[in-house]
């Protein structure tokens, strides 16, 4: 049996961990055979492929980023582009294909698998906003790179008595901002699942600053303010509809000093929360991700994801995992919002 592996989307850490365990098992215990294909869904599209053996993925664990390469291509949206896939599947042989991405991503191998194409997933996001599954690999890491970026800015903060807006990424969910700012002691958390208002992050700011403490306010890329829209870098869209975010830390930032009259900056944390090393945690739920992920599609359970439920992996549905985003509960706002002020 030979298998196709590609990575799509943004990068993640994890990604090299996964890839590792799923050739590892596939050869030494099922005896398969792999290809990797290039560049996210633009492998099958355009038949870029790359080998992926054993001596491939030796000492690739702890690297961050993919060694696939990753792009945002939809085959849905070019010209006969699901027939392409298909013929180019066929011409190298492949039987079956492991997809390791995020919504959209696992978006198209749901749509293949209901043309015929045989796909398993693996849940891929820092952003943690798969459905089906409790914890995304990359998360883990990304809520650390930030909470250090937090702790580090406290004192900088307090040393010239400023107030800080720490941008951290979260299109549509507020994970990471609710997570890092928790572990961080921020004063607020902004995230996109609830609109704010200029003047309660004002109220809580000045009441920081009345105890002699320098207030830290982390927001979500995707927050977004009573007073106006979402703030976006343009108004292009990429392959799955989506504009590039960005800006509402400083516009945030700037807001707090003409209502404050006090000293404020911004600090975007942006692509460093995705990039270098894996932590220990996201290198564990990797690997077992990739060996549950062969071992689905050695029982032939095509159209599923592997997925997290406590501390068991299981399978779902490919159509369940992509139905809707997992946001963040009201329940679990109201718990940060005790901290606020």
């Amino acid at each position: 049996m030979r298998i196709g592996v590609l990575t799509g989307g943004g990068d993640c850490p994890g990604l090299n961990a996964v890839i590792r365990a799923i050739v590892r098992k596939g050869v030494n215990d099922y005896g398969y055979e792999f290809v990797g294909f290039r560049d996210g869904w633009r492998g099958p599209l355009e038949n870029r492929t790359t080998p992926l053996q054993v001596e491939n993925v030796r000492g690739i664990l702890p690297r961050g980023g993919t060694i696939l390469r990753s792009s945002r291509t939809n085959p849905y949206k070019v010209d006969g582009g699901v027939e392409t896939v298909r013929t180019n599947l066929k011409d190298q042989g492949v039987d079956a294909l492991i997809a390791i991405g995020g919504e959209d991503t696992l978006g198209v191998a749901k749509k293949l698998t209901d043309d015929g194409i045989p796909v398993v997933g693996v849940p891929k996001t820092i952003d943690n906003d798969l459905g089906a599954t409790d914890y995304t690999f990359g998360f883990d890491t990304a809520v650390n790179i930030a909470t250090e970026a937090i702790d580090r800015l406290h004192t900088t903060a307090e040393s010239h008595h400023r107030c800080v807006v720490v941008e951290v990424m979260g299109r549509h969910a507020g994970w990471i901002a609710l997570h890092s700012g928790l572990a961080g002691g921020a004063n607020m958390i902004l995230v996109p699942e609830k609109r704010f208002t200029v003047a309660d992050v004002v109220k809580n700011v000045e009441s920081r600053f009345r105890t002699d403490f320098s207030p830290i306010v982390v927001v979500a890329e995707g927050a977004q303010p009573v007073e106006g829209e979402m703030v976006t870098q343009n108004s292009d869209r990429d392959a799955f509809g989506h504009v590039r975010l960005g800006g509402i830390g400083q516009w945030l930032s700037d807001r707090i000093e003409q209502e404050t009259g006090k000293e404020s900056r911004a600090v975007v944390l942006g692509h460093v929360q995705r990039g270098g090393t894996p932590s220990a945690f996201d290198r564990v739920l990797a690997t077992r991700f990739g060996l549950h992920a062969i071992g689905a599609v050695h029982d032939g359970a095509y159209g599923t994801m592997v997925a997290l439920r406590g501390t068991e992996i299981a399978r779902v549905s490919l159509e369940e995992a992509t139905a809707e985003l997992k946001t963040v509960p009201e329940g679990r706002l109201r718990e940060a919002e005790v901290f606020f002020g």
